[in-house]
């Protein structure tokens, strides 16, 4: 994976645990046939695709309130 797209993606997401939820997600998605939400060249890592997507803003996540501790803090297990 590229470490640039990496470091501006933490900016993002800087839970590293949900981070790495959402971009394997993601990479499960066009590993099953989705297509990419962004040009790509050649045949880019899918990670490097997933990574760019959310830095470009092509897609979101969100926690809903159950994944939340009782000081609304994000309580993935590790």
């Amino acid at each position: 994976m590229n470490t640039e797209y990496i470091t501006k993606v933490q900016e993002l997401i800087p839970n590293i645990p949900i981070l790495v939820n959402v971009i394997s997600r993601r990479v499960r998605q066009l590993n099953s046939g989705h297509p990419p939400l962004v040009q790509t060249r050649h045949r880019n890592e899918l990670g490097d695709i997933a990574l760019r997507e959310l830095i470009e803003g092509k897609i979101t996540w969100e926690l809903d309130d159950s994944s939340l501790d009782k000081d609304g803090n994000p309580s993935v297990p590790v």
